[in-house]
């Protein structure tokens, strides 16, 4: 490990490691020896003494400090206790035990002056390793944290990313969690590192508004304030979650406008009185997030619930901001028919800036797609969309399509390098063209567009929307009686699909190395290969996909958070703020709906299709009742400092969220 331990202490089949500090440094299981459930300074060199788990920092007005190695230390036979001093008049006390199958650990800050002093920020180190060092190597090592601070309600879960047991569980027994950040997110740990994950009692004093509002605990002379929290190993989430003693069950996150959403209250608690609430219901006529409240047994607990506007209404609006904003009309034709992302705030739109991300092509077709959905259904004003669409074909066709049959993302004429991702995009859309308006040339540049893609290699990829634009592009050939083409296309992805079967763990590195946006295609791939011939050869491989995909997504009782696959890079490559870190929801999060809905018979039950529904529906939140939309949520109070929890101001590539739940559900024009 390359870690000085000092002691070990085993607690519910599994142990703690402290090192000479007092702070644990490993969680270790017998069930999975080879698991990580902490960033390791050894393996991991960015990671080191200044985000130790345990170690800290709290704010206050009259100054701010930092703990990390304590000033006295007193080892027992069950654990350790561990003194620091981060402020003049201010004590931190740390006892960890390992007792009764727990690790329990207290944090009590003291006020140890003479005047009354006010905790304006109080953070917590928990480096859970979410990390992806390549697929195999992530899914036999790393684990997800999904992060719950929800006050009383609070709670942290390591997963190993395979979706096996021992999960390591963190649950807040005394006092209160009412935030999360994440720190070491920059260019240099990149996308493939989530960073060192802090957890709040407050983050007021960086971000006081955040996750519906930060609090100021005030302590005068000798008081106290404590967090509690246990550290145990569960063999299924259903086993921890019945361990956090929830005070609410929300069997729905979601409601339409105007509609009541009831809550499932435990014994003792009850909703804090407030607009909207009504007993054990909330009831909210705008669309977007709201917040409640629930206290019991004096301890006040929150999350986020989203009330939404009907579906049919979020498309026409954001149409209709799409064909007013962003489409560059200053430019030539063709040019002046691509889409662009705009800056929400002043409505001007973005120019590529030579960043890839802002390009013409790319992720922006997905407005295209959404045009090309609403169109199917009658939605919309319908001369304004066919010229939008006719003319996009037009500038695809010049700008986008390269004369090797690869597909750019940006119109310029510079060298750029091959990018599989395009092409099943550009491939669909211009099927669903044929689709809309009959012209055989469209379905024809699909097909070759498709085929190009096996040339150039795509049988080694996991491209989003590939075997999806297969199956359509296939079909329509069918139906137009070329039956060989359309036979050759589905025979490559019978052949991509094994390739895939048999690789196992050691799926290649993508963009990013190993990411929810590779397994959701994985499932897909393989869903759509037993569809076309069902074989025991692609049903067990499926499963396992399926497992590691659903993992990606946690159980939080949030909105934001639950069932959306984790994704924490998307605001630096695609906003305007350039900021890293966790993005809630992020629209390829419904990538794992999509997936969900293509398994056959024998993996579909009433969960799969909950959460398929729930993930869709929570994608809208990322957009507004008049149209307006955001690439990127950044979830935590504060990024390396930076406060977040707020919407990036770039409208970018988010449609494909609205673009693929059309496109999943059935046209009812």
């Amino acid at each position: 490990m390359g870690l000085n331990v000092t002691r070990r202490f085993e607690f519910g089949g599994g142990s703690v490691l402290l090192g000479q500090d007092g702070a644990p440094v490993s969680f270790e299981h017998a069930a999975d020896p080879d698991r990580l459930y902490l960033l390791d300074e050894a393996l991991d060199t960015w990671h080191g003494p200044d985000h130790s788990w345990g170690s800290g920092f709290m704010i206050t007005p009259e100054g701010s400090g930092r703990w990390a190695s304590p000033v006295d230390l007193d080892w027992r036979a069950d654990g350790v206790t561990a003194r620091h001093r981060p402020l003049p008049g201010l004590g931190l006390e740390v006892t960890r035990r390992a007792r009764n199958g727990r690790f329990t650990e207290t944090y009590t800050w003291t006020n140890t002056g003479d005047h009354e002093i006010a905790l304006t920020g109080l953070a917590v180190n928990t480096p859970i390793r979410d990390l992806y060092d390549g697929a195999a190597t992530a899914l036999a090592r790393s684990c997800h944290a999904h992060v719950f601070t929800g006050g009383a309600w609070s709670w942290l879960l390591a997963e190993p990313m395979s979706g096996n047991a021992p999960l390591l569980g963190v649950i807040v027994r005394e006092g209160s969690l009412w935030a999360y950040s994440v720190e070491s997110r920059n260019r240099h740990t990149s996308s493939d590192a989530r960073g060192h994950l802090l957890v709040h009692p407050t983050d007021h004093a960086r971000n006081p508004d955040s996750f519906g509002g930060q609090p100021i605990f005030t302590l005068a002379p000798t008081e106290s304030y404590q967090l509690t929290w246990e550290i145990s190993w569960y063999d299924s989430r259903e086993a921890f979650l019945a361990d956090t003693d929830a005070p609410a069950e929300l069997p729905a996150l979601t409601a339409p406008a105007g509609d009541a959403l009831r809550v499932e209250l435990a014994d003792g608690a009850k909703l804090v009185p407030g607009d909207g609430v009504a007993g054990d219901r909330v009831i909210a006529t705008r669309h977007g997030v709201t917040y409640i409240d629930l206290e019991r047994d004096g301890r006040r607990s929150r999350t986020g619930v989203a009330f939404l506007a009907p579906v049919r209404d979020l498309v026409e609006a954001r149409i209709e901001r799409i064909l007013r904003e962003h489409r560059p009309d200053e430019r030539p034709e063709p040019d002046r028919y691509a889409f662009v992302p705009v800056d929400t705030r002043t409505g001007l739109r973005q120019t590529e800036n030579a960043w890839p991300d802002w390009g013409h092509g790319g992720e922006r077709v997905g407005m295209a797609v959404l045009l090309q959905q609403a169109r199917l259904r009658g939605w919309g004003d319908q001369p304004a969309i066919d010229d939008a669409l006719h003319g996009f074909a037009g500038f695809a066709r010049r700008r986008l399509v390269r004369p090797d049959g690869s597909v750019g993302r940006s119109a310029g004429q510079g060298t750029e390098p091959l990018r599989l991702y395009n092409t099943p995009w550009l491939a669909h859309f211009f099927q669903t063209q044929f689709d809309l308006y009959g012209d055989a040339a469209d379905l024809d540049l699909a097909a070759s567009l498709l085929a190009a893609s096996y040339a150039l290699g795509v049988s080694d990829h996991l491209s989003i929307g590939h075997a999806e634009a297969v199956v359509a592009v296939a079909a329509a050939l069918e139906g137009r009686g070329d039956l060989e083409r359309a036979a050759a296309l589905r025979k490559a992805l019978i052949g991509h699909a094994r390739r895939f079967a048999d690789l196992g763990t050691d799926l290649p590195a993508h963009e990013v190395t190993y990411e929810q946006s590779m397994v959701a295609p994985l499932v897909s791939l393989l869903a759509t290969a037993f569809t076309i011939q069902p074989d025991d050869h692609f049903l067990a491989p499926l499963r396992t996909a399926v497992r590691w995909l659903r993992a990606f997504g946690g159980p939080q009782p949030h909105v934001r958070l639950r069932d959306i696959g984790i994704r924490h890079w998307d605001g630096y490559w695609f906003g305007i703020d350039r900021q890293w870190g966790d993005t809630f929801p992020h629209y390829w999060s419904v990538l794992t709906a999509v997936a969900l809905r293509q398994l056959p018979d024998e993996l579909t039950d009433d969960e799969t299709r909950r959460a398929a529904d729930a993930i869709f529906a929570a994608n809208l939140v990322d957009f507004g009742a008049d149209g307006d939309a955001t690439c990127a949520f950044i979830m935590p109070s504060c990024v390396d400092g930076r406060p977040a929890h707020r919407a990036d101001p770039l409208a970018n590539d988010q449609d494909w969220a609205l673009a693929l739940l059309l496109r999943s559900t059935p046209s009812r024009p």
